[in-house]
């Protein structure tokens, strides 16, 4: 039996982060670019598949154990999951001081 796939939106601040992590490795490399930016995509669609692959986000007060992260090329991906969909909340390098939400 198949699993359901859950629908995955974006926030707008997510689609800021990711955008502006893309310009910015496009400064360094075309080909990070596409590594780092495909994988990061690859990633969160598995989410729609399995969305508690990922251990609770350590950085959200009172995470009612809905908030979730992952870690890809270094980049953090907060998202929080219910029944029906997962919201990707933020995407941060993992070198930049945490934030707590």
């Amino acid at each position: 039996m198949a699993k359901k796939k859950i629908d995955i939106e974006w926030h707008r601040k997510a689609s800021i982060n990711f955008n502006e992590i893309l310009e910015y490795l496009y400064k360094e490399s075309e080909t990070a670019v596409f590594i780092v930016g495909n994988a990061i995509l690859e990633e969160i669609e598995k989410l729609a598949t399995y969305p508690i692959a990922h251990p609770l986000d350590r950085f959200k007060k009172h995470n009612d154990g809905n908030y979730r992260a992952c870690i890809v090329y270094s980049y953090r991906i907060s998202y929080y999951l219910n029944d029906s969909t997962i919201y990707i909340l933020r995407i941060r390098h993992t070198s930049r001081e945490p934030l707590e939400h």
